[in-house]
């Protein structure tokens, strides 16, 4: 035995499991008259918060939850949804934050292949709730979180806000056993069959909170504007992080760009995140009413990367972006385009290309690489030979609730494989060409259909773009064009074509425009498989 393994083991003393609990204990006894919460007219401060977080902690115990029972929430933004990322853990259970968007189907299918053992339920989503329990084969304990801007709607016996005063508000958090311990269970978005539950646990969420921090360089108690859904991979891991820096969480019910804009004024907001599609809202409002920003807002999107032309749009109003690339199975962002202070000096155009790659790992993640899907080799550092984005490191996912093959899968070779397309570049930085299954072979010529999107946000019309293949008899696949006129634009197929026949190989332009309205996810996300399936009717 070596020298410094003799008589100098683990113990209680020198080694604690890692949780994003103790963030929250250290701010409410160092922080505890700072604001931590602002809903419309109502403020709570973090001493006020950690004592609901202990109180309904307590509730849960004595309502007979215990170790790793699922706790599931269909809530929007609010501060009770805030509180669940600290009470559930707390008392040992499992956080599932649900999407507010999904039918009761679907939701009915989640509460099952969870073993639900709680569900709380905002006013707001009572009937969607009530069909998916009458379809679910599991039973939980059903909670009203009740709210004055919600309708007074109730399900089930037991109301949050009677749970909290009647729990112990003083009684202490209590860490995990075990830092691998399970903390939080997020499904998938499920475009193709059921979704798959990524479960994630105390050590990746403590570091993934502070490494938040860390890469975004955040000061200490920053104004955080909530409209990135808290169900998203927990929010990226914000509510954890802000709890780290003492921050002040502005919670709004919806995502409306003239109440997110109001916001941002009123409160003096400094940070938010959001889906690019965010940042094109808030950038097409403030340019509608033809002002900037009172002030710089730092922003993170992720997602697919934006559109050189909506980030110069988005730096004219005031809006400082980071972009940042993860997902669900790595706790949201785990990596960074992280800035180079030399690339102040570049055009506009070359900066805003610049903050669209991907970017490099987060410091709490070991490697972030581009390798080859089989041989998992990493390939060149050109920017041109595309490969498969792969994670390694403590913010992976612990893997898949009951679903060993694809856990396996996912994490053959020792790298997790995010599907995500991409080239290296020689400095290092990952940028995106596309997900595995959104790559256009047209006539043995692979198409990018971010870069294609790219060119048409470059159109002063366009205010949303996306870009999907369609068959064709001769190329095998060619691409076809969705976009959304910004308000009050004008142009026509011709014109959009035309436009990118200017900017790019002409092979890789669409042969198709279609207007209208493009679906989104909650989270912001274009669903290009509904494209697709547009498609696929058109042609039936």
């Amino acid at each position: 035995m070596s020298i410094y393994e003799q008589d100098l083991g683990r113990c209680p003393a020198n080694h604690v499991p890692l949780s994003p609990l103790s963030l929250l204990r250290r701010t409410a006894a160092v922080y505890p008259h700072k604001t931590a919460t602002v809903y419309g007219e109502q403020q709570r401060t973090w001493g006020e918060l950690a004592g609901r977080v202990a109180a309904f902690a307590d509730q849960l115990t004595q309502l007979g939850i215990r170790r790793d029972d699922t706790v599931a929430v269909l809530a929007p933004n609010t501060p009770a949804a805030l509180e669940m990322a600290f009470a559930v853990p707390a008392a040992g259970a499992v956080l599932n934050m649900i999407n507010t968007r999904l039918d009761p189907a679907a939701i009915a299918f989640i509460l099952d292949h969870g073993e639900t053992a709680v569900f709380l339920v905002d006013a707001e989503f009572v009937d969607t709730a009530q069909a998916a329990l009458a379809s679910a084969s599991v039973k939980p304990l059903v909670i009203t979180i009740a709210d004055p801007v919600a309708p007074a709607a109730r399900i089930g016996d037991l109301d949050y806000d009677t749970l909290i005063a009647r729990g112990n508000a003083d009684a202490p958090l209590q860490l995990p056993d075990d830092e691998w311990q399970a903390i939080a269970l997020n499904y998938t978005s499920g475009t193709t069959g059921n979704p798959k539950g990524v479960v994630t646990h105390h050590r990746g969420a403590y570091l993934n909170a502070l490494g938040n921090g860390l890469e975004w360089n955040l000061p200490k108690h920053p104004v955080y504007l909530w409209t990135l859904p808290m169900f998203h991979c927990n929010g990226w891991c914000f509510p954890w992080t802000l709890a780290a820096y003492a921050g002040v969480n502005v919670c709004i019910r919806t995502v409306d760009a003239p109440l997110i804009l109001d916001n941002l004024d009123r409160w003096r907001v400094s940070h938010l995140s959001g889906a690019p599609i965010v940042l094109n809202m808030l950038t097409t409002e403030a340019e509608r009413r033809g002002t900037a920003l009172p002030h710089t807002v730092k922003m993170t999107t992720a997602g697919a990367a934006p559109p050189a032309a909506v980030l110069a749009r988005a730096a004219a109003i005031g809006m400082d972006v980071t972009h940042v690339y993860g997902l669900t199975e790595v706790y949201g962002p785990a990596a960074i385009c992280a800035w180079h202070d030399e690339w102040d000096a570049l055009p506009e155009a070359e900066r805003a290309t610049c903050r669209a790659r991907q970017g490099v790992n987060y410091a709490v993640l070991e490697e972030l690489s581009v390798r080859d899907p089989d041989t998992l080799a990493p390939v060149p550092r050109d920017g041109t030979t595309i490969g498969e984005i792969m994670f390694r490191g403590n913010v992976v996912m612990k893997g898949y609730l009951k679903n060993p093959a694809a856990t396996q899968a996912a994490f053959a070779g020792g790298h997790f494989h995010s599907g995500d397309l991409a080239v290296w570049h020689e400095d290092g930085y990952v940028e995106i060409r596309d997900r595995s299954k959104d790559i256009i072979i047209s006539g043995g010529e692979n198409i990018s259909s971010i870069e294609v999107e790219g060119t048409l946000y470059r159109h002063p019309a366009v205010g949303t773009a996306a870009v999907v293949a369609a068959p064709h008899e001769r190329w095998g696949e060619t691409p076809v064009a969705f976009v959304e006129l910004a308000a009050g634009r004008h142009a026509t197929e011709a014109e959009i074509i035309a436009h990118c026949r200017a900017g790019l190989a002409h092979f890789k332009c669409p042969t198709r425009v279609i207007f209208g309205d493009i679906p989104k996810t909650s989270t912001g996300k274009i669903q290009k498989f509904e494209l697709r399936r547009r498609l696929t009717e058109k042609a039936n």
